[in-house]
């Protein structure tokens, strides 16, 4: 298991390190028209890095506690007395 996380790790970050490359090369070499086509329009704001951690901690976020929820009805319904049980007295 942990093989495998390594190497999630490994191909995560080579991408990342690809991509950041690959968008300092266009900056640097295409003229003004065409890298804002591919790159979106120039921004003073060059938080990308931490906007797109915020981006996916929010989805995660989001995402668990839609999961907890479905858990928390699952344990409610599961633990609710059925009309037939006389168990519950």
């Amino acid at each position: 298991m942990f093989k495998r996380l390594f190497w999630i790790g490994l191909g995560a970050g080579i991408g990342i390190v690809a991509v950041t490359k690959a968008k300092a090369y266009l900056r640097a070499r295409t003229p003004d028209a065409p890298r804002q086509f591919f790159l979106g329009p120039d921004s003073q704001d060059e938080d990308v890095p931490m906007r797109t951690l915020r981006a996916l901690y929010a989805e995660f976020e989001q995402n668990r506690q839609l999961r907890e929820d479905q858990l928390n009805q699952r344990l409610v319904n599961r633990s609710a007395p059925r009309s037939g049980d006389h168990s519950a007295r």
